[in-house]
C-alpha cells in the first residue's frame, strides 16, 4: 500500500474520553480496518467504512481543527503503512500524538515520541490469543496499557498480567475499563480496592456526555 495515502473512517474534534488524557480537547483520526473482532467492539463501523485520503490532506484537516492533542485510532491504525508518515507530519507540526493499538500489531516501528495506548485483549473479548506479548518490551513510562473487562474472569486475568509483569512499574498508566452497560463500574471499583491493585479505573466519559452510540464524539 502507498504510504502517502490512508483509508480514513472519520476525523473529528471532541473531548478525550479515555486514558490519562481524559477530559482534554482532542482531535481524533480514525482509520479504517481491523484484524480483530472483539465481542464488545463499539466501532465496528470502522471495519470497512472510509475514504482514501492523502496523508497531506489528513494533516491539513487536523490542522484546521486547531487542537495540538491528536489521537490516531481505528480500527487498528498500525495496519496501514501511511500511519507512520502521518505521525511524522503531526510531530513535525508540534502535536502531542497518541496512538491506540490493540497490541496485536508490532509497535517497534513507532516513533518513540508517540504515546502508545495499548489495549491488551482479555478473554471476554474473544481475541486474547492474538496479543503480541513482545510488544510489552517496547513500552516506556510515557505509554499506557488498557484492559477492557466484561466480567470477574477478565478482571482476574488482567490482575495477574499487571502483577506478574510489573506493568505499573514500567508504564505511565494501567487502565481498567468496564464494558459499557455490561460490567458495573462500582463493582469493578470494589475489586480494585479489595486487591489494592496499582491501576486506574477508567470510564468512557464520552459515552456519558453523549449517547453511547454517537459517532464523531
Amino acid at each position: 500500500m502507498d504510504s502517502r495515502f490512508l483509508q480514513v473512517n472519520e476525523i473529528f474534534l471532541s473531548i478525550q474520553g479515555e486514558s490519562s488524557y481524559a477530559g482534554r480537547p482532542c482531535t481524533f483520526v480514525r482509520l479504517t480496518g481491523c484484524n480483530l473482532r472483539c465481542r464488545w467492539c463499539d466501532t465496528a463501523y470502522a471495519f470497512y467504512e472510509g475514504a482514501r485520503m492523502a496523508v497531506s490532506e489528513v494533516l491539513d484537516r487536523v490542522e484546521k481543527l486547531g487542537c495540538d492533542l491528536v489521537e490516531i485510532t481505528g480500527g487498528e491504525p498500525l495496519l496501514q503503512d501511511g500511519v507512520h508518515d502521518l505521525i511524522a507530519g503531526l510531530l513535525e507540526r508540534g502535536s502531542t500524538v497518541l496512538i491506540e493499538t490493540s497490541g496485536a500489531s508490532d509497535v517497534a516501528r513507532l516513533d518513540p515520541r508517540v504515546v502508545r495506548i495499548m489495549d491488551l485483549k482479555c478473554p471476554g473479548s474473544g481475541e486474547s490469543g492474538r496479543n503480541l506479548w513482545s510488544n510489552l518490551e517496547q513500552l516506556t513510562s510515557r505509554d499506557e496499557i488498557k484492559f477492557v473487562l466484561a466480567d470477574r474472569r477478565d478482571y482476574e486475568w488482567a490482575r495477574d498480567v499487571i502483577c506478574g509483569r510489573d506493568l505499573a512499574g514500567r508504564v505511565g498508566a494501567v487502565l481498567l475499563s468496564p464494558v459499557h452497560g455490561e460490567l458495573a463500574p462500582a463493582l469493578l471499583a470494589s475489586w480494585i480496592l479489595e486487591d489494592h491493585l496499582p491501576a486506574r479505573l477508567q470510564l468512557q466519559i464520552h459515552k456519558y456526555v453523549w449517547s453511547p452510540d454517537a459517532r464523531g464524539v
